[in-house]
């Protein structure tokens, strides 16, 4: 396949989070993709000094900064054709054969382009992409056939907004969505992706940048075996209890989990990193135990299958001591009563 120009962007003075959450959290009703169970990699470059380069990342080519926009951090590509930035981790090689990539990017007004995710092969390769255009199409870059897919929301609206990319992985299968749509299916990639860079031509913008091992668990198993099912998937804005529309795609599974098993329920506990005060950190939880249970009753599970209880940081998964140990202890735990 030719080798395809990639996007330009310019970011706005808008908010990640500034659209109204109660109608985005229903266009994503019928969405299904849901995050890998553990996370490898989570940067919001809220740690980062506006206009230095941000810690947990390396420069592959072209230039690159961290600019806040009305107190929102944002990754900046500045200049170079084909710029590209990979994640800092601790080895070459750390995905497995089923993974996902979640990240946030921003299409300036009558921009000519959009954004891309490359991946790196078992053999070093890192030519292989998916690019994500101006107005949503996906479209593969030198995969050994080309694949195209088209975004169904509004074309005409995406340009001057943010966007969630959401990627799937499993076996060589791979999935791609836009906002709350499946833009893009690979049957089989036919190469072994071992880790993953984001980039494209000057001046694009990213954040959210999450990369998780797993995906679409079996949420029925985890419950049989563990009695309860732990979930990453359930995200929410900074420091509020507002859901995320991206949530949806688990929120579903766990309302296809009780109606299957129409006596089961359900004790929906928070957690949170320790970041922050312990007082702070509880009250928060057990607001966002609140906000999810209130949702799955919305989605028509009865309100007498489910309690809500914050636990703060109280019960950590891993320590502390690094931002996706931290993303892993923020997490939602359904419990078997």
């Amino acid at each position: 396949m030719k080798k395809l120009l990639l996007p330009i962007f310019i970011y706005s003075a808008m908010m990640v989070q500034g659209q109204d959450n109660a109608v985005a959290v229903k266009a994503y009703q019928n969405y299904d993709f849901v995050p890998g169970n553990k996370i490898l990699f989570e940067d919001d470059f809220r740690s980062d000094m506006d206009g230095e380069f941000p810690a947990h990342w390396k420069l592959k080519s072209g230039q690159a900064v961290v600019n806040k926009i009305n107190g929102v951090p944002a990754f900046v590509l500045t200049e170079g054709n084909y710029a590209v930035v990979k994640p800092r981790m601790k080895t070459e090689k750390y995905l497995g054969s089923v993974f996902t990539v979640e990240f946030d990017y921003y299409i300036r007004d009558g921009a000519d382009y959009g954004v891309a995710v490359f991946f790196t092969d078992t053999e070093g390769d890192e030519s292989r992409g998916i690019s994500f255009g101006k107005q949503g199409d996906a479209e593969t870059i030198y995969f050994n056939t080309g694949l195209t897919g088209t975004y169904r929301g509004d074309k005409e609206a995406f340009d001057g907004k943010w966007h969630h990319v959401a990627i799937a992985v499993k076996n060589q299968q791979m999935k791609c969505y836009v906002d709350e749509h499946r833009v893009l299916v690979v049957p089989d990639c036919e190469f072994t992706a071992v880790a993953v860079a984001i980039g494209g031509i000057a001046e694009i913008r990213i954040t959210n940048v999450r990369i998780a091992d797993g995906g679409g668990m079996n949420m029925i198993d985890k419950l049989t075996t563990d009695g309860k099912i732990v979930t990453h998937g359930i995200t929410f804005d900074v420091n509020k209890a507002s859901i995320k529309p991206e949530s949806m795609g688990t929120l579903n599974m766990i309302v296809q989990v009780m109606n299957e098993k129409p006596t089961l329920k359900f004790e929906v506990g928070g957690h949170t990193d320790s970041d922050g005060d312990d007082a702070y950190n509880q009250k928060l939880s057990q607001q966002r135990a609140e906000a999810v249970k209130t949702q799955l009753i919305k989605m028509g599970i009865d309100g007498s299958r489910l309690t809500a209880k914050g636990y703060g940081e109280s019960q950590p998964v891993n320590d502390n001591s690094s931002p996706e140990n931290k993303a892993n202890n923020r997490r939602v735990e359904f419990t078997k009563q």
